[in-house]
């Protein structure tokens, strides 16, 4: 370890932080019926386990950025490293759907400020002629923990148990965390200054939270329980009042005049029916595969089986 290069510290750092948010994701998904059996958890519940995540960490995304920007980038990825793994043995030791829904949530938080670090850290810290080699590495990482996540997953679920899919982050997050504090060299942006938009996250964090409250509880508690209705509307106009925000912040989250560009704005809309198709697919095949095809990932005794709790109501034939 002592005579570990910049360049191979910044890359293990990167892959291995980035690496847990991509791979606990793609991972989980796999657990979901054990999930199920273990916490009680209905339909809805899985949702929130699954987007709760999403929520707070798209949200933060770009804030953790500017965070890194202004107080250390490798401080604050080291921060939400911590913050993710941390998360990550609150949601092992979950006893109830709702402590893992808010330790989800907590996971989220960490991701937000580690994730946006990774790409700052190689550009601040790497010199010009090996940036583009190390890019090319850690990009790689990405989609191959994404692809490997179900495989892990499932294994993990099948010889321990679900909650083994967020211990594994326990090791990851400590040796990212030692190796950042040791061999990585701090930077930051030496320009950025003025306040940073935190009407902008508050404002799209109540604004997507309570659709997404809507969106969930709709179809359980009907979609014209006052509480359905309500939060919709909230939601509506919380995000409405994002875009007003957003429109006359002198330091915006969201900048709009990007949109003016076409290839910005197809390149945002192709990345959202990506992801939307990427999230969904997951969850309903895993639903699928293992309460309908009875493809269990892990030993149970309700598992693949007529008795087995489902989520989800399955048409007679």
């Amino acid at each position: 370890m002592k005579n570990i290069s910049t360049e191979t510290a910044v890359l293990a750092v990167t892959i291995l932080s980035t690496g847990m948010v991509y791979l606990d994701q793609s991972a989980l998904n796999v657990a979901i019926p054990q999930i199920q059996e273990s916490l009680n958890a209905d339909v809805a519940g899985f949702q929130w386990i699954l987007n709760i995540y999403i929520l707070t960490l798209s949200v933060l995304l770009l804030i953790g950025g500017a965070l890194g920007d202004r107080y250390g980038r490798v401080r604050v990825l080291i921060i939400g490293t911590l913050i993710f793994t941390i998360a990550s043995v609150l949601c092992g030791f979950a006893t109830n759907l709702e402590m893992l829904i808010v330790a989800r949530g907590l996971q989220g938080v960490g991701g937000a400020l580690l994730v946006p670090g990774g790409l700052a850290i190689i550009n601040a810290t790497v010199p010009p002629e090996q940036r583009g080699r190390t890019l090319g590495i850690w990009g790689t990482f990405s989609p191959l923990v994404v692809m490997l996540g179900p495989l892990v997953g499932g294994w993990l679920t099948t010889t321990l148990s679900w909650r083994a899919i967020f211990f594994i982050n326990v090791p990851l997050g400590l040796l990212a965390c030692w190796l950042a504090w040791r061999k990585v060299p701090e930077s930051r942006d030496e320009t950025a200054t003025g306040p940073l938009d935190w009407p902008g996250v508050l404002t799209l964090m109540l604004g997507l939270g309570a659709l997404l409250f809507g969106l969930i509880e709709g179809p359980q508690l009907g979609w014209v329980n006052a509480l359905v209705l309500i939060s919709i509307f909230v939601g509506l106009i919380s995000l409405a009042a994002f875009v007003f925000i957003e429109a006359r912040s002198p330091a915006p989250l969201m900048p709009l005049h990007l949109f003016r560009n076409r290839a910005f704005s197809g390149i945002n809309a192709l990345s959202l029916f990506h992801y939307l198709g990427l999230s969904s697919i997951f969850f309903f095949l895993t639903l699928n595969f293992q309460q309908v095809r009875g493809l269990c990932f892990y030993r149970s005794p309700f598992a693949c089986t007529a008795d087995a709790p489902s989520p989800i109501s399955q048409p007679s034939v």
